[in-house]
């Protein structure tokens, strides 16, 4: 990489906007050194192709530390000179994640007594949300405020000015979503925009003048450089389809440049390549009790306990390098969110090193961009690692712009301690992609703060109550109620393909979506009927011998709570068999549990509230690889950490568990269980449970939605009366089977576990959250997500008659394979885009 611009003390002759500006038309025009803040990249953004790349903000552009702080530092004192000095102490400042985290902070010590909170897309368990919204045009766009003061943001006649910061002004939609969310809540008289650079069009100029005066607060507006970005018609088509070329042109390289065993152009070590250096821990004695930024709220106190503190962290860093990288470049590199923490730690290690080390400064970002290696570009290389927080939206690609090829001796890596993770360490991480790049690498991790957990009360919210049939659900009112909130007003299905992209991405966690629900063929509502008729027996002893086990360890008056939606006509039917057999009218609800985000806490609640904890067993349809059994368990652990009521057993009783997860179970056996072959018209007509910041508050149930208008195709009912009526048949040798395995070792084997690891590896996937084994779990991919490939158990019969018919409806190859434990197994396509291939570099019919 040549040519590269250092900072803002050295300037390219060639403008980092060019290449972007040559080949889309795209200008950039404003006041004296807008050049020199801004350059122009491109990513594959279906509502904004060009991406305009700060200089000073120290994300994608390394930049000298003290440049970064002293842009955002020099910000908030011309706030608190438009305020005024009495005014200024009293102002919250709030910054914008990712992005302007750093920044606002900065924002926030040049007003001096100013407290900080930035907005975060990481959920913590025990904090209550207070507020929220949406960032229109971003990759991922809900934004949550976690304060542990919950009088931070208060407004009313009194309240102090609220000063808004984020990196750039373009449209104003996200500040202006922003003020009206808080302004609801809280409102105030006076609001400060700030931001490095102020975009904004003509019209929506006069549409920020027209908003203070509809919300008759005063909303004054402070940036360093002002001007407007010009785009023709059609740039997004034709942006879109430029990342495109260059991607497939990339593509060809890094294959050539992997053969030749070389770096690729986009500046990525290969997955497989062993670090070149090894790693040094860093103990950086981080302050007791300091945050290590403003996800929950940053006080004047906290920050002279860290003024204090910084010059003895950077003598350990400085300690750590030794002499030789003094005198070289050393790259400090935040994570994400984690700006303001290594941006402070980058500033006292130029202080300490002097002249004898060229300090820079950037972050980590989710924010995936186009590299183009050219001198009028401003992402000229990009590292590529999976995410290694366990983030809340699911696993996907993270990256480290203008890191390799930079020609740095050392990186200094600051992450927070929820983020040091084996996806951190692992050989294709963070770490490891750095090690190639560089004669140098530190891990400094600095502790998340949590804020202490509020103790329990019944007395603190009042509980919303259960919904029932039929006016949610096509469920008889006795049979089950809903821990769910009602969404069916609100829109929140997108198209398969566009939910895969934004999920892989780590653009959209898949519960903040719904799936367009699946309207079966002729054909395929003949084969549920078949399936239906032929399994009734062979599910009704399931049935049976699930609920007889329940009934002998944990009754006599068990309450049923089932994992909506798979879950529930299992818990209806254990329930009928209860009933039927023993003349018990067992209480019985759903539940939602989300992957990486845990149970619904309030419905816990609500459960404790009306029933013993210790009498709740969890219920669902089967187990795949067992990540829900340990979701489960997680999440009831969290709940009673953070002051939830304890008791609750997290063991899940399922009808079928062929992946050896769990202890209590009708069956082992990998068999087709109808329920599995539709969605809402087999399960009540009740959507995928729902989670999104804006739809759901800290007290409210999870959200699902009732689809009345597909009452027409409902088999619900149906498939409840047409097993129950098959209880009688088979109660002898539910009476047999009840007693042998209650006499037998069923400790879990995990053996299903192994296989998907086995899978995930021997396919090149590297991703256990894209292989769902099982009939049931194969279904849903085939139903709900892009799939890639079925691989099917060499001989199964009639239980895969359905999958056959949904692979070939989809154009989906299914492969027969030896030694599955399970029917067949389902894979998602790997890191999926429209017009992705394969691991094996084919393309995906139907994508």
């Amino acid at each position: 990489m040549s040519e590269r611009a250092t900072g803002e003390e050295n300037v390219d002759v060639v403008w980092s906007g060019d290449w972007v500006a040559e080949r889309l038309g795209v200008a950039l025009e404003g006041d004296g050194d807008l050049r020199e803040l801004l350059g122009l990249a491109l990513r594959r953004n279906p509502k904004r192709a060009h991406l305009l790349v700060s200089n000073v903000l120290g994300k994608h552009v390394p930049q000298r530390p003290s440049v970064v702080y002293a842009g955002g530092y020099g910000l908030g004192e011309r706030v608190r000179e438009l305020l005024g000095e009495q005014e200024a102490r009293r102002a919250v400042v709030l910054g914008y994640a990712e992005t302007a985290t750093g920044l606002g902070h900065a924002v926030a010590d040049g007003l001096r007594d100013a407290p900080y909170l930035h907005s975060t897309r990481r959920p913590v368990v025990g904090v209550a949300q207070a507020g929220g919204f949406e960032e229109a045009h971003s990759h991922a766009t809900s934004h949550l405020l976690l304060p542990e003061d919950p009088e931070l943001l208060a407004g009313g006649a009194e309240a102090s000015a609220l000063v808004l910061v984020d990196d750039e002004f373009s449209t104003g939609n996200t500040v202006l979503n922003t003020i009206r969310a808080l302004h609801e809540l809280h409102p105030r008289d006076r609001y400060v925009i700030v931001a490095l650079v102020d975009m904004r069009s003509p019209a929506d100029r006069d549409r920020l003048t027209a908003f203070a005066a509809e919300i008759g607060a005063r909303v004054d507006l402070v940036t360093r450089s002002t001007g407007t970005v010009t785009l023709p018609d059609g740039v997004l088509e034709r942006g879109q389809a430029l990342v495109a070329a260059q991607e497939a042109e990339q593509a060809v390289q890094a294959v050539q440049a992997e053969e030749a065993g070389e770096a690729g152009e986009a500046g990525e070590a290969s997955a497989s390549a062993p670090p070149s250096v090894p790693v040094t821990r860093v103990d950086l004695a981080w302050p007791a009790g300091v945050p290590d930024g403003g996800r929950h709220g940053f006080t004047p106190a906290h920050r002279a306990e860290l003024e204090a503190a910084l010059p003895g962290m950077a003598e350990r860093i400085a300690g750590a390098l030794g002499g030789g990288a003094r005198h070289g470049r050393v790259l400090v590199l935040g994570f994400e969110e984690l700006m303001y923490a290594p941006l402070r730690l980058g500033t006292a290690l130029e202080e300490t090193l002097g002249a004898d080390a060229e300090v820079r400064y950037s972050t980590t970002t989710r924010s995936p961009v186009l590299a183009v290696d050219d001198p009028g570009y401003a992402i000229r290389t990009r590292l590529v690692f999976p995410a290694h927080d366990t983030p809340a939206d699911g696993p996907g690609d993270r990256y480290a712009y203008n890191v390799a090829g930079a020609g740095f001796d050392a990186v200094v890596a600051v992450v927070d301690s929820t983020a040091e993770t084996s996806e951190l360490h692992a050989p294709e991480g963070l770490l490891a992609r750095l090690a190639a790049h560089t004669g140098q690498v530190l891990l400094a991790v600095v502790p998340s703060y949590t804020p202490p957990p509020v103790p329990y009360s019944q007395e603190s919210a009042v509980l919303p109550e259960p919904l029932r049939g039929p006016d949610f659900s096509s469920y008889a009112p006795e049979d089950v109620g809903w821990l769910l909130q009602d969404l069916s007003d609100t829109e929140l299905e997108a198209p398969t393909e566009e939910r895969e992209e934004a999920i892989q991405s780590g653009g959209a966690h898949y519960a903040e979506s719904l799936p367009v629900e699946y309207q079966p063929s002729a054909a395929y509502q003949a084969l549920f009927s078949a399936a239906l008729e032929t399994s009734a027996a062979r599910i009704a002893r399931a049935v049976g011998t699930v609920t007889e086990t329940v009934l002998a360890e944990r009754g006599p008056r068990p309450v049923l709570v089932s994992l909506a939606r798979a879950g529930t006509p299992v818990g209806v039917l254990m329930r009928r068999w209860a009933q039927h057999r023993h003349g018990l009218d067992l209480p019985h609800y759903a539940i939602s549990i989300v992957r990486g985000r845990g149970i619904d806490a309030t419905a816990l609640r609500w459960l404790a509230a009306h029933h013993d904890p210790a009498d709740v067993v969890f219920v669902d349809g089967w187990t795949g690889k067992g990540a829900i059994t340990r979701e489960l368990a997680a999440a009831i652990e969290e709940f009673e950490a953070s002051g939830g009521p304890a008791g609750f057993d997290p063991e899940i009783a399922v009808l079928a568990d062929p992946g050896g997860c769990v202890r209590t179970y009708g069956t082992r056996e990998d068999f087709l269980i109808p329920s599995a072959c539709l969605n809402s018209t087999v399960s009540g007509l009740i959507s995928r449970t729902v989670l999104r910041a804006d739809l759901v508050g800290p007290n409210d149930f999870h959200g699902g939605k009732f689809y009345r208008e597909l009452a027409g195709s409902d088999v619900s009912v149906r498939f409840l009366d047409t097993i129950a009526a098959r209880f009688d048949e088979v109660a002898g040798q539910v009476e047999d089977e009840a007693k042998e395995l209650l006499a037998a070792d069923r400790a879990p084997t995990w053996e299903g576990w192994a296989a998907v690891e086995r899978i995930s590896e021997e396919y090149g996937i590297h991703d256990v959250n894209l292989v769902k084994p099982g009939v049931g779990e194969t279904t849903r991919v085939l139903l709900r997500r892009v799939p890639w490939k079925i691989l099917a158990k060499r001989g199964a019969g009639a239980d895969l008659t359905h999958i056959r018919l949904l692979a070939e409806q989809r154009g989906v190859p299914v492969e027969e394979v030896d030694g599955l434990p399970y029917s067949c197994v389902g894979l998602i396509h790997p890191r999926y885009t429209r017009g992705a291939t394969g691991a094996d570099g084919k393309a995906v019919k139907g994508a």
